[in-house]
């Protein structure tokens, strides 16, 4: 870490508080922890690579959003992934000169961003680079590209790999969504990290009061979430299954899928809460750093069905909260259907367990966490 230098300002001046992202071009995970972040301070700008009004949450729309070059490449809207080799660059040219405290939402680049030098620099970091490091072998794999295009990918990551080693070592502190990540960022970049579970908005979402009719699993329809699993094992159990949710992974979904499978697309958040509140349960196969749609589900008293690695590991309780399944087949996902008792689990335990995360307790954490940094200055 490094020295702490004071602050130039003259006492009693507000410290001027800048957020940076990676880039505002989806609606996940990260982006409602920007958004929390922007509610916790809004009037800092944010820096980002990319912004899209249409691709991301509308919180962000009235935000003073500021961007790198990259944005005004010609053709590229749509095709971001065409930069990769840039956004190093392009993020180290982001200009934050003038403030105190900077902080960085940041999965991949963000993190790299160069603060002033008497600037604290807090990083909430989701994860390590996770196409550089723990599944550098898949995303090549699953790139829709020539295997021309495909050869040449590992040397593009093997630079980006020692960019990305060096750019973590940038932020005085780092904070991360979970002990499951903070065991990553040791492996990975050899630094510890606070661990502060993100924002999950609960007031949003009541308990049901009524039986639920469906199965429920939804986020971005990517391949390591493995919603095959779930698509397959529902087409052989041919029950009702309900998917929200865009991506990549879609049209081999639906091929795939059963008579009683609906793909929901993108849905609004009231429409979302109504699934939660309409489900039997929800289904989450993946390995998630944290994963808050379990949470989301568990806030309307709904149990989650989950591979029991990850997040979800540290997030449910089996037995009280959903139960766990031991590999990630399609086998196990309709094994655990089948022997599934709705009847088994009390949904008022199951909200009281979901509002430790809630979005006003992560930034009370937050504006807590730095104002004492700033104290310390």
């Amino acid at each position: 870490m490094q020295q702490l230098i004071p602050f130039s300002r003259t006492p009693g001046d507000a410290p001027r508080i800048a957020l940076a992202h990676d880039y505002l071009i989806q609606d996940g995970g990260a982006e409602r922890v920007l958004e929390a972040l922007h509610a916790c301070f809004p009037a800092a700008p944010i820096f980002t690579l990319f912004f899209d009004a249409e691709r991301t949450r509308s919180g962000f729309q009235h935000a003073d959003i500021r961007t790198s070059a990259l944005q005004k490449w010609p053709l590229i809207r749509g095709r971001e992934e065409w930069t990769l080799p840039f956004m190093p660059m392009a993020v180290e040219h982001l200009d934050l000169s003038g403030f105190d405290v900077v902080i960085s939402s940041s999965s991949s680049f963000a993190k790299g961003i160069i603060a002033p030098p008497n600037a604290i620099h807090i990083c909430y970091l989701h994860t390590p680079t996770r196409f550089l490091w723990e599944d550098r072998m898949s995303y090549v794999n699953d790139l829709p590209q020539p295997k021309f295009i495909k050869s040449l990918i590992p040397f593009v990551t093997h630079r980006l790999r020692i960019w990305d080693r060096l750019a973590a070592e940038r932020p005085d502190i780092l904070i991360t969504n979970s002990e499951t990540s903070r065991r990553r960022i040791l492996r990975y970049y050899g630094r510890d990290a606070l661990v502060i579970p993100p924002p999950v908005d609960l007031d949003r979402i009541t308990r049901a009061t009524t039986s639920g009719t469906f199965w429920l699993a939804g986020g971005r329809l990517v391949a390591y979430k493995r919603f095959d699993l779930i698509v397959k094992a529902f087409a052989r159990l041919n029950m009702p299954l309900k998917i929200f949710g865009i991506g990549p992974e879609f049209p081999r979904l639906r091929a795939m899928a059963g008579p009683k499978t609906a793909f929901l697309g993108r849905v609004s958040d009231d429409e979302k809460i109504r699934l939660y509140e309409g489900a039997i349960g929800f289904i989450n196969p993946q390995v998630e750093d944290f994963g808050i749609t379990p949470i989301e589900a568990m806030s309307a008293g709904r149990p989650v069905i989950a591979y029991g690695v990850g997040g979800s590991s540290e997030t449910i309780i089996p037995g009280v909260t959903g139960t766990f399944i031991e590999a990630q087949t399609w086998e196990d996902i309709a094994d655990a259907i089948i022997r599934f008792d709705p009847y088994a689990y009390d949904p008022i335990a199951i909200r009281a367990h979901a509002e430790r995360y809630s979005k006003e307790r992560f930034k009370e954490r937050m504006k807590l966490f730095v104002a004492e940094q700033l104290a310390r200055r």
